[in-house]
């Protein structure tokens, strides 16, 4: 089994087909796609194939070490272009295949009109350790 990420993003990647912001998504459209997610995440707990899966706020800041002191939050200069991250789904299966898979079910999660976003997801596998070689 391997571990992999699946990041929905919001902002900051190819456009979906279905293209509408949620912003301007009826409460139901909301709603029936909040439901996709959960049903979807359920199907995969009964298959021990889920992991974790979270919502992200769209409010976040760009933070690095600069040497001695705290280190100072950067959120610019342009933030309404930033990336943003939706949220994000951790799967363990048996092959990228499957992982390839089940991001191409997620992104049908529906959105504007009831129909399917077809959304970009990233799919990132965990980063593993080679193995030691011993003799």
């Amino acid at each position: 089994m391997a571990k992999y990420l699946l990041l929905k993003h919001y902002r900051g990647a190819p456009a979906p087909v279905n293209d509408v912001p949620m912003e301007k998504w009826t409460p139901e459209e909301i709603s029936a796609h909040m439901k996709y997610m959960s049903d979807f995440a359920a199907r995969l707990e009964q298959t021990g194939e889920f992991v974790d899966a979270q919502a992200l706020a769209a409010e976040g800041s760009w933070v690095r070490f600069d040497g001695e002191g705290r280190p100072p939050v950067t959120d610019g200069p342009f933030a309404e272009t930033k990336d943003l991250i939706a949220g994000w789904m951790v799967i363990d299966v048996d092959s990228h295949e499957r992982a390839i898979e089940l991001a191409g079910e997620l992104s049908a999660a529906p959105g504007a009109g009831g129909k399917p976003i077809h959304e970009w997801l990233e799919v990132r596998p965990f980063y593993t350790a080679s193995p030691t070689v011993t003799e």
